[in-house]
């Protein structure tokens, strides 16, 4: 295990722990798209079935553990615990645009045709787009919460640092996975357009904001 894999992994706990932490204090998920998050859910719930077949390290399980508790965590504080405060009208992205091709490229794209490996081949192919409700929401919104577009840079910073971690192996252990590294810098792409404006506005202390859709 390399540095850039305990950063990202680092990463991208804390962006789960700004995300729960902004809904528990403020006691509300205004801004924040339940239906990210239930992919997102859905992604850790068919990548680590792994749990139950194989151990790796302590580490490795114990990250798996935290991630599962906090998706299904975030899931109930927004749908359940906090769900009078939900902004159901713009969080109106159709899941069904991502599920349906995402599990057809599953069963064709893969390593293996075997049930746990398309659900991890699903798993990498569906995290690489369960954000786009959120930027979806944030683009009909017009405007996201400081500590909303912090979440997402970590996000999109942990994804960065795992591209690196795929440099590293390939060039110190002649490891290439081409699914999921693909996925990762369509991912990384997809948070392009979010880091700058986050560089030049919300690291100046102005609140992030976008034109509204015609």
């Amino acid at each position: 295990m390399n540095v850039f894999r305990i950063l990202g992994d680092v990463s991208h706990l804390l962006a789960i722990i700004i995300l729960l932490l902004k809904i528990h204090k403020s006691k509300s998920c205004a801004g924040i798209s339940g239906k990210s998050q239930i992919l997102f859910a859905l992604v850790f719930t068919t990548r680590y079935l792994d749990l139950f077949t194989t151990f790796i390290s302590a580490y490795n399980t114990v990250m798996k553990v935290i991630f599962l508790i906090c998706a299904y965590i975030t899931v109930y504080m927004i749908y359940v615990k906090f769900r009078k405060t939900f902004d159901s009208e713009n969080d109106s992205f159709r899941l069904e645009f991502l599920l349906v091709p995402v599990t057809g490229l599953s069963f064709l794209e893969n390593h293996s045709f075997t049930p746990l490996e398309i659900l991890w081949t699903f798993s990498i192919y569906l995290e690489s787009v369960a954000i786009l409700p959120q930027l979806f929401m944030i683009s009909k919104t017009g405007e996201a919460e400081t500590i909303t577009t912090h979440y997402l840079f970590f996000l999109g910073l942990y994804r960065a640092l795992y591209i690196a971690n795929w440099v590293w192996r390939y060039y110190t252990e002649n490891f290439y996975d081409q699914i999921a590294v693909v996925s990762g810098v369509v991912q990384t792409i997809f948070y392009c357009d979010f880091f700058y404006l986050y560089v030049t506005k919300v690291l100046k202390g102005k609140k992030l904001s976008l034109p509204m859709p015609v």
